[in-house]
């Protein structure tokens, strides 16, 4: 049986129908293309029904949730407050990385992201971007090692 990942866009115009969701998606077929079954992305309006959404990706039985938006400056991005009201421990190279990622590739305001990473018993828990852009850098960090995250959060051996 595959492992099974949760996609969950926190995002109010996109809830709202004000526009579609475009990162949900990306980060769905990258999720599959990495063996996961997962469903189309989850859409919640930002602010309290994102806590909601990752409460119940967990109880899902979910071994991977990925969330994408709600990670900037504005009053309104509390993805990575919501985040840690539902994890344990951080993880935090994850996001490290997705930030330097996003700065690497020429994109000085990858720093202001907030996102987190880390797991929630044996579920691991990823914040990106809201922008095409910040999903992509982070869907190639991501990709090589997710899958051996997973497993070592199962239990697996280094």
């Amino acid at each position: 049986m595959r492992s099974s990942a949760v996609v969950i866009t926190c995002s109010t115009r996109a809830a709202a129908g004000t526009y579609a969701d475009r990162t949900g998606p990306l980060i769905v077929e990258a999720a599959r293309g990495w063996g996961f079954q997962v469903e189309a992305a989850v859409v919640v309006p930002d602010g309290p029904q994102v806590e909601q959404a990752l409460r119940d990706a967990l109880a899902s039985g979910a071994v991977l949730v990925v969330t994408t938006g709600g990670t900037g400056l504005t009053p309104t991005d509390r993805t990575p407050e919501a985040t840690r009201a539902v994890i344990d421990r951080e993880v935090p190279g994850i996001a490290e990385a997705i930030r330097a990622a996003g700065v690497a590739a020429g994109v000085p305001t990858a720093m202001l992201s907030r996102g987190v990473a880390g797991l929630s018993g044996r579920t691991l828990v990823i914040n990106l971007p809201g922008s095409t852009g910040g999903v992509r850098d982070g869907l190639a960090v991501l990709e090589p090692v997710v899958r051996h995250a997973v497993d070592q959060a199962a239990g697996g051996d280094h």
